[in-house]
């Protein structure tokens, strides 16, 4: 007969349930400004989060990891404390009631082989995990054709992955989680079998 167990002394965090998720513990100051807004080459980086049915998915968190503008991995400290110079790659945001989004951050470069990219999370109700996946800059024609994941994929995915240049220079992107037009998504080497995505 097993032993009993201990009551429990800690609520569950965040990670631990499936949303919507609140702000304790996952905000932090100027978390959407990966890079300072209106400085040198900032853009903003927007879109929504949509469910299967075109609804707007709202209170979802959205992170972004990206390059430096010559195609270098960040190594700039301070992704949880900004000090409005340093460029960290790093940012989080939440979703509004319309599940929009949006970061201050700057055009990535290619890294080897790559077109240029940011590596996007997702994590929203009724998940039991975060959803990973690419948001590409569309203006490099010839990078995107030679990409490899993109290269894999047919053209209908290829649109999921692929923002739309603004005439400002910003970028947009959609999200859908599932059903028509379904963003794809990355699964990893060594994630269980039957995680979300591929």
């Amino acid at each position: 007969m097993p032993a009993p167990t201990a009551p429990r002394t800690h609520q569950p965090t965040a990670g631990q349930t499936v949303g919507p998720f609140f702000a304790y513990g996952t905000e932090f100051e100027k978390m959407n400004q990966v890079a300072f807004p209106h400085s040198p080459g900032a853009i903003v980086l927007s879109g929504r989060v949509l469910d299967g049915n075109g609804a707007a998915v709202p209170d979802s968190i959205v992170e972004i990891w990206s390059r430096d503008a010559d195609g270098e991995v960040p190594r700039a400290r301070g992704s949880f404390r900004r000090d409005d110079h340093s460029f960290t790659g790093y940012g989080r945001t939440f979703t509004d009631d319309e599940g929009h989004w949006e970061f201050w951050t700057r055009n990535p470069g290619a890294g080897t082989g790559h077109a240029a990219f940011f590596a996007t999370i997702v994590y929203a109700r009724g998940l039991p995990d975060k959803l990973h996946t690419r948001i590409y800059l569309p203006d490099d024609e010839a990078a995107l054709a030679a990409d490899p994941l993109l290269s894999s994929l047919t053209e209908e995915e290829r649109a999921t992955l692929i923002a739309t240049r603004l005439p400002n220079g910003y970028l947009h992107q959609e999200i859908r989680l599932q059903g028509q037009n379904e963003t794809v998504f990355l699964r990893f080497a060594g994630a269980a079998e039957g995680d979300q995505g591929e």
